[in-house]
C-alpha cells in the first residue's frame, strides 16, 4: 500500500543452504564501499525490497557468477532470500524495476564510480601515484544500431564495437572507465578524458605535491600505457604538466650493440626474482624533447625498448613497471571469463551527443582508394627492383626485358598521375564532422551506458573485495594462485546461519571443503573476517564466521561402520 519504506531484515535458522559460502564476502564488499556514498547518490521509493538489499542482492549475484538478472529466475527465491535475511528474493521483473529506478538519471553511475575511485586511488603507503590505462574493445552483435567499427586485437579483425579505456592499478584492481562510442584512439583519450579526470578526482598526497613543486621534473603522477599511445607531442603536453609517463617505443632505432646490456637481478610485481639484461640511453624525440629509454635484450637477442619521463627511478624499476602492464590485461580477462564483463545487460539506443565527432565516409572512402594506389605502385616498383637483380645471359633476352620494364614504369607513372588529384581532394575533405552531419545511411546512435556503469561499478566492488581475500587467503596456501579458485568454491558452498537475537550475532557456519588444506586456508580467512566485526547491512546483527562441526567424532564413525 506504499506506506512500507521496506521489509526488516529478520534471519531465521537455516540449515545447508545452498551457496550459502557466498556470505563471507559481505565485510570485503563492506570495505570496498559497496553502501559508500550509495545512499547519498540512490534513491528509491518505499517498497518491500529497499536498496541494502538490492545493493546486496546484486554483488552476491556477481561473487556467485551468476551474470544476468535472468539467470536469477533458475536460483530457489527462498534459499536466497535466508541469505538477504528475507523470505524470498525478488522475482526477475521486480529486480528489473528497481533497476529502471535507480539508473534513470543519466550519469549518475559515473558520479558513483567517480566517488569510489577517490577512495580507492588513496594510497597512504605510497606518494606516489602510478596508473595504468589501456582500452577494451566491446563487440556488439546485435542490430539495434550501426555502431562505427573497431580493431579487435584478439580477433584481429574490425567489428561493430564500442571502446571502454580503464584506469587500473599495479595489481590490476580497477578505479574508473571512460566509454567512447567513437573512438579517436588511446592518445585522443588520455589527452582530452583520462589525464584530464585524474587531474580532477585523484588523491595526490601533499607529500607528492611538495616534491612536484619543489622540482619541476617530478611528477604528480605517472601514466603507464602500451605503445598505441604513442605521441611525442603529448609526451610534451604531459611534461608541461607534470604528468610522467612510461611505454614502449612504437619506432625504435637500430638495435644497440650487445656490451651495452647489464644483468641485473629484480623483484617482479609480483614477488618473483628474475634476472634482466638492461641498457639506458638519452634519446630526443621529433619534438626536440629529451626522454630516457631503456632497452631490455631477451635471450633471442630481440631488443625491447620503452620510453619514460620518470628521472628518479632506476632503469630497472621501469622495466618491472611496464612489465607490470600485463596485470590489466589478465584483469580483462578474468572480468570477461567470471563476471560477464562485456554481457549486454540493457537493450535499447540513445542519440550522441551532437558534439560528437566522427571521420567522414566521404574522407575514409578517398583514404581507402588513395592506400589501394599506394599499395599497387609498392607491388609495381618491387617487380622493377626484382627485375633488374635477374642475370641476362642471352642477347636476344635484352630487348624483352627492356618492353617488360617498359610496361611497368608505365603503369607506374599512370598510378602517380591518378593518385595526385585523389590526395588534393581529400586534402579538401573535412577529416572529421559531427555525427549529425552524417550521411542517412551511416547514422548511428549510441548504446544506453547507464546500467551498463552501474553494474560495472558493482563488479569493480566485488573484484576488488574477491581480490582483499584473496590475499589473506594466499598466506596460508601453499599454491598462491588457487587462490581465487578456492573462493569460487567457498562462494558456492553450503552453509548453515545461526542468528542469535540476544547476543545480535549471525553466525554463518560453512561447512567443509574437499581438503583439508582448503579448510586451514578459510579457518585463517574466517578468523580475519571475525576480526572485523562487521554488521550485516540493516540488521544490526554482527557477522561471525566459523566451520561446521559434526555431531559425531570422525574416529567413532569408522567405528561404528558408517562410513567404509
Amino acid at each position: 500500500m506504499g506506506a512500507l519504506q521496506s521489509a526488516p531484515i529478520q534471519f531465521e535458522a537455516s540449515q545447508d543452504v545452498p551457496e550459502g559460502g557466498v556470505l563471507l564476502a559481505v565485510p570485503a564488499l563492506l570495505a570496498a564501499g559497496l553502501f559508500q556514498t550509495s545512499q547519498e547518490i540512490y534513491t528509491l521509493p518505499n517498497g518491500y525490497y529497499g536498496m541494502s538489499s538490492v545493493f546486496l542482492l546484486l554483488a552476491l549475484m556477481s561473487l556467485a557468477r551468476i551474470r544476468s538478472v535472468d539467470q536469477l529466475r533458475y536460483r530457489t527465491p527462498g534459499e536466497w532470500g535466508n541469505l538477504l535475511g528475507l523470505d524470498r528474493i525478488p522475482e526477475v521483473r521486480t529486480l528489473r524495476r528497481k533497476l529502471d529506478l535507480l539508473c534513470a538519471a543519466p550519469g549518475r553511475a559515473a558520479r558513483w564510480n567517480t566517488e569510489l575511485a577517490k577512495e580507492w586511488m588513496v594510497s597512504p603507503d605510497q606518494g606516489e601515484l602510478m596508473l595504468y590505462v589501456d582500452g577494451h574493445v566491446r563487440v556488439y552483435y546485435g542490430d539495434l544500431t550501426n555502431l562505427p567499427r573497431h580493431y579487435v586485437p584478439r580477433q584481429r579483425f574490425y567489428m561493430r564495437a564500442t571502446v571502454d579505456y580503464w584506469i587500473n592499478a599495479l595489481g590490476g584492481q580497477p578505479f574508473f572507465y571512460v566509454n567512447k562510442v567513437v573512438d579517436k584512439g588511446l592518445v585522443a583519450a588520455l589527452r582530452d578524458d583520462i589525464a584530464p579526470w585524474i587531474k580532477a578526482h585523484a588523491s595526490i598526497s601533499e607529500q607528492q605535491r611538495q616534491r612536484a613543486a619543489a622540482d619541476p621534473r617530478h611528477p604528480l603522477f605517472t601514466l603507464v600505457f602500451d605503445r598505441e599511445g604513442y605521441s611525442p607531442e603529448l609526451f610534451e603536453q604531459f611534461a608541461d604538466q607534470q604528468i610522467a609517463i612510461l611505454s614502449y617505443h612504437r619506432y625504435p632505432k637500430e638495435d644497440w650493440r650487445e656490451e651495452e646490456f647489464e644483468a641485473q637481478r629484480v623483484n617482479l610485481a609480483g614477488g618473483e626474482q628474475v634476472t634482466m639484461k638492461l641498457a639506458e640511453r638519452g634519446t630526443r624525440l621529433s619534438t626536440g624533447q629529451w626522454i630516457r629509454e631503456v632497452r631490455k635484450l631477451g635471450e633471442d637477442g630481440h631488443q625491447v625498448s620503452l620510453l619514460s619521463t620518470v628521472f628518479h627511478r632506476d632503469a630497472a624499476a621501469l622495466a618491472v613497471l611496464l612489465m607490470a602492464r600485463w596485470s590489466q590485461e589478465n584483469y580483462f580477462k578474468y572480468m570477461k571469463e567470471h563476471f560477464g564483463l562485456d554481457a549486454l545487460v540493457e537493450y535499447g539506443t540513445e542519440p550522441v551527443p551532437d558534439t560528437v565527432t566522427t571521420v567522414n565516409p566521404a574522407w575514409k572512402q578517398l583514404d581507402s582508394e588513395i592506400r589501394k594506389k599506394h599499395a599497387e605502385m609498392k607491388r609495381y616498383r618491387k617487380l622493377l627492383d626484382m627485375a633488374v637483380l635477374d642475370r641476362l645471359d642471352a642477347e636476344d633476352s635484352i630487348p624483352q626485358y627492356q618492353l617488360q620494364q617498359g610496361k611497368q614504369t608505365e603503369k607506374l607513372e599512370n598510378l602517380e598521375r591518378q593518385l595526385q588529384p585523389l590526395k588534393e581532394q581529400r586534402k579538401k575533405t573535412l577529416h572529421h564532422i559531427p555525427v549529425k552531419d552524417l550521411p542517412e545511411q551511416d547514422r548511428f546512435t549510441q548504446l544506453l551506458p547507464e546500467r551498463k556503469h552501474f553494474l560495472d561499478t558493482i563488479k569493480m566492488i566485488c573484484y576488488r573485495a574477491e581480490t582483499t581475500m584473496a590475499s589473506i587467503i594466499r598466506e596460508k596456501m601453499g599454491r598462491t594462485d588457487d587462490a581465487r579458485s578456492l573462493l569460487r568454491q567457498i562462494f558456492t558452498t553450503e552453509a548453515d546461519l545461526i542468528p542469535d537475537p540476544k547476543a545480535q550475532t549471525l553466525t554463518v557456519r560453512l561447512h567443509h571443503l574437499t581438503q583439508v588444506a582448503h579448510d586451514e586456508a578459510v579457518k585463517h580467512l574466517c578468523e580475519n573476517l571475525n576480526a572485523t566485526e562487521s554488521i550485516f547491512p540493516g540488521s544490526g546483527f554482527r557477522l561471525v564466521y566459523k566451520f561446521r562441526t559434526p555431531d559425531i567424532p570422525l574416529s567413532k564413525l569408522v567405528r561404528f561402520g558408517h562410513l567404509g
